[in-house]
């Protein structure tokens, strides 16, 4: 299955797949899973950023080794028992090797034991080398070509993890326009749930930005359907709001770029109004390490 790595498919029979028919991507419906209403009002979700597993565990950066960040914060995940997690990107260390997704893969198999694992797509990543690894089968391949998309419904939320990957190993990221054509065919879906998007890039006007992010917002402006944007590539952890839509710059995992960053994780609550957002920090800056931070939809 494109962008899963769960353990427990085999036993969840609630997780049902079926292929959205006029854009081909595939859904993920977890809506059976809460025939106990008490529990539909909430989604609880781990969400990370930036792993950049390598093959070689002992790879290190800016005196960091991410393999032994991520295995550091996988008994907190399992801890924490959310309902899914979502990887926002950079997956793998630089260049997206085969070998670095049979690492994280390895890693991540504690937490895909008890919840699906969502991944996206990042400047570091590999799509060919990614598909391998996860073993997508040539059936279940994307309308949108050579793009990597997730649909995952709740009845709160729905989460669009969408792919910005342009080229391996070079910062800038595109959405591109078959992908926008998806996305407006997307919205046009008559649903009244709050809708929430995940794009590795930054959605900033730099150089190494999501290049098409002002055509993104022109598209998603007039539904009001989106309401918040998390991404990471910057390696930072900060809020921000565009065009009414809340922005979630979410922290890294695997290093940051500097000491007044944090490396951490964030703990998640959705609800139809908005979502609570705790801090997980690990390492770097600690100072918010454990604040939540509540945000109510515009």
């Amino acid at each position: 299955m494109p962008g899963i790595h769960d353990n427990t498919l085999t036993r969840r029979t609630f997780l049902k797949e079926t292929t959205l028919a006029s854009a081909g991507a595939l859904l993920f419906s977890y809506n059976p899973l809460y025939a106990d209403q008490s529990k539909a009002s909430e989604w609880h979700l781990a969400l990370l950023s930036d792993t950049h597993i390598p093959a070689d565990p002992l790879n290190e950066y800016r005196g960091f080794r991410p393999a032994e960040n991520l295995a550091r914060i996988v008994p907190e995940l399992v801890a924490a028992k959310p309902e899914g997690v979502i990887l926002n990107g950079d997956a793998a260390r630089l260049t997206g090797e085969i070998g670095d997704y049979q690492a994280l893969k390895k890693n991540l198999d504690p937490i895909a034991d008890i919840a699906p694992i969502y991944i996206g797509l990042g400047n570091h990543d590999h799509r060919d080398n990614f598909h391998k690894v996860m073993k997508v089968s040539h059936a279940e391949k994307q309308a949108v070509r050579k793009k990597h998309i997730l649909a995952i419904e709740h009845p709160t939320t729905r989460v669009l993890v969408l792919d910005s990957l342009l080229y391996v190993n070079k910062v800038a990221g595109l959405l591109g326009k078959s992908q926008r054509a998806w996305l407006a065919q997307y919205l046009d879906t008559d649903d009244d749930r709050p809708i929430v998007l995940f794009i590795h890039h930054t959605l900033d006007d730099s150089d190494g930005a999501l290049l098409d992010v002002d055509r993104l917002f022109k598209l998603l402006s007039p539904s009001g359907k989106v309401k918040a944007i998390f991404y990471g590539h910057s390696h930072r952890y900060e809020y921000s709001i565009r065009e009414n839509i809340h922005l979630i710059n979410l922290p890294a995992v695997g290093y940051n770029f500097n000491d007044k960053q944090p490396l951490g994780w964030l703990d998640s609550k959705f609800h139809a109004k908005g979502v609570d957002l705790t801090m997980r920090a690990f390492a770097g800056n600690l100072s918010q390490n454990g604040k939540t931070t509540k945000l109510t939809w515009m």
